[in-house]
């Protein structure tokens, strides 16, 4: 398909008038020139009109709940099989979803009780009993699923204590548990057979690696039934591949997946449509804590006094990000403003850098202070903002030596501590928790667990005691407070440099309408989601 003969696919793409002479090029670089009449001109492929085709940039490994590790794998599980709560919401507030209602007992004990005739997608009833199995094998010491550590940490036992009812048992009072439920309920019957099988708008037709078939669950009771009877989900690892899948009409919608800097060329297409919205994800860069230059605060502070954040949100993302003060989005209802920040200043950064005992050697231009590496994913886009970074800090006297790799090395490197600089993404943060995640002492990775979160090797006694209280103090205005304090106190000691938060941006096909974008860039919009002929 793409590499027809140059002349015959030269003769047709002339054809296509309105078809720039920029992307011609780029096609025609990349791709060769056999699909370029199906990219540029009107009646390029079309999608078959019962089907939503997703393209993503990621190779999918699983979508059974228990196992669903990366973003796209917990986003399609979430389709199949939801959980007692969901925060598909824009406010990101957990809200009641399987469960009908959910009661403490006391400090340790929570009673749950899931609404009345919901069926799985086979057709058999939901009962008590699926929910505590799905969280038991969770629990069980030979499960290999990842989520064992944080579930038996907060979870000593669920148990069934009728068809609705069951109880759930925990160590100690933690007040992240409606978010915590937002886990996807299975069919005991039907894992037990090695199935994925849920209550969710979707049930799973087929899985491979490179493609995940969905169709409409006709016994969804959540919700309206969804109005697409199937889904495809492929994966398409060439950005220019998939954007021209998009704009061709091969494919119908591509979340997050379109390089930020090709979005405005991209939607001026004729088939294309963009929506964007503010995201609850953080573009950060780590350092490394222990790091003999990067263990001093001073130097921290003088590389986020260096970065013009704002420049580079306007130039490389065209807008489409707020800049960042910390974990939590400025949305988010523990979000506090009165924190250190660090707007662009290479004068103080100088300054800190001359405290911290590295002066200019030789004036601007000159011998740096200190050389860096800075490690990042192979992605074009990744590696043109990290040497937009790097070149900012060479203004300061700090030399950085950028290194991109496959994601696989690249993130095995974060994980084992091998890196001085890098950049990365999080999860959506919908929980303030997640400062203990990624910030107590003891989510520091180790050798014998390299799955958690603390990769900088940050240590703070104050900051360790704030975050394991708010995870335990129930009131909201009491865990806001907190929280406050917490943000001031990573704010203060940078551990890491929040850069932005990168809009959630939707590439699709105007034929589709009905889809809800949310700052956590799930994807239960897909069941409000409607095609309509070309033309109509």
């Amino acid at each position: 398909m793409w590499n027809g003969g140059f002349n015959n696919n030269m003769n047709n793409a002339d054809k296509t008038s309105k078809c720039p002479r920029r992307l011609l090029a780029v096609c025609a670089l990349l791709l060769g020139w056999g699909v370029i009449a199906g990219a540029c001109g009107k009646r390029g492929r079309r999608t078959p009109s019962d089907t939503l085709v997703m393209v993503l940039e990621t190779t999918l490994r699983d979508v059974d709940p228990r196992f669903a590790i990366t973003n796209y794998d917990v986003k399609l599980s979430r389709l199949i099989a939801p959980g007692l709560t969901t925060v598909d919401s824009q406010d990101l507030e957990p809200r009641l979803h399987v469960a009908e209602s959910i009661e403490q007992v006391d400090d340790t004990h929570w009673r749950v009780r899931i609404r009345p005739d919901l069926l799985f997608s086979d057709g058999t009833p939901l009962r008590a009993s699926d929910v505590a199995f799905t969280y038991n094998s969770v629990l069980a010491k030979e499960t290999k699923s990842l989520y064992r550590k944080s579930f038996s940490e907060r979870l000593t036992a669920v148990r069934a204590l009728d068809e609705r009812d069951l109880e759930f048992t925990l160590h100690s009072p933690i007040a992240t548990l409606l978010s915590d439920l937002d886990f996807g309920i299975l069919s005991e019957a039907a894992a037990r057979d090695g199935r994925v099988v849920g209550v969710g708008p979707f049930a799973l037709s087929s899985f491979a690696p490179e493609k995940v078939v969905l169709v409409r669950n006709e016994q969804y009771r959540l919700g309206p039934v969804a109005r697409m009877p199937r889904i495809e989900v492929r994966t398409v690892r060439d950005g220019n591949a998939r954007n021209l899948m998009l704009v061709g009409g091969s494919a119908d919608i591509s979340q997050n997946s379109v390089r930020v800097d090709l979005v405005d060329f991209i939607e001026k297409r004729e088939r294309v449509q963009v929506q964007s919205g503010e995201s609850a994800i953080l573009t950060y860069l780590m350092m490394h804590n222990e790091d003999p230059l990067l263990s001093d605060v001073r130097v921290r502070k003088a590389i986020a006094y260096a970065i013009d954040r704002r420049r580079i949100v306007e130039a490389k993302y065209g807008g489409r990000a707020s800049l960042a003060t910390g974990l939590l989005p400025l949305f988010h209802w523990a979000y506090e403003r009165d924190v250190p920040t660090y707007e662009f200043d290479p004068v103080r950064a100088g300054e800190l850098l001359d405290e911290a005992g590295y002066p200019d050697p030789d004036g601007p231009g000159g011998k740096p202070r200190f050389r860096l590496s800075y490690k990042t994913s192979a992605s074009q886009f990744r590696l043109a903002v990290a040497r937009v970074i790097a070149s900012q800090l060479s203004e300061v006297g700090i030399a950085v030596d950028v290194q991109s790799f496959e994601f696989g090395t690249f993130f095995a490197d974060v994980k084992k501590g091998n890196y001085q600089l890098a950049s990365m993404q999080t999860s959506a943060i919908s929980e303030p928790d997640f400062h203990y995640t990624y910030f107590h002492s003891s989510r520091i990775p180790d050798p014998e667990n390299l799955h958690v979160h603390n990769r900088w090797r940050y240590r703070s006694d104050s900051l360790d005691r704030l975050v394991e209280r708010g995870r335990v103090t129930m009131q909201r205005d009491e865990r806001k407070s907190i929280y406050a304090d917490v943000q001031r106190i990573v704010a203060e000691d940078l551990p890491i440099v929040p850069l932005w938060h990168e809009h959630n941006i939707v590439v699709m096909n105007r034929s589709l309408s009905g889809y809800t974008l949310l700052p956590s860039a799930r994807l239960a919009g897909f069941a409000n989601v409607v095609k309509t002929r070309e033309g109509e």
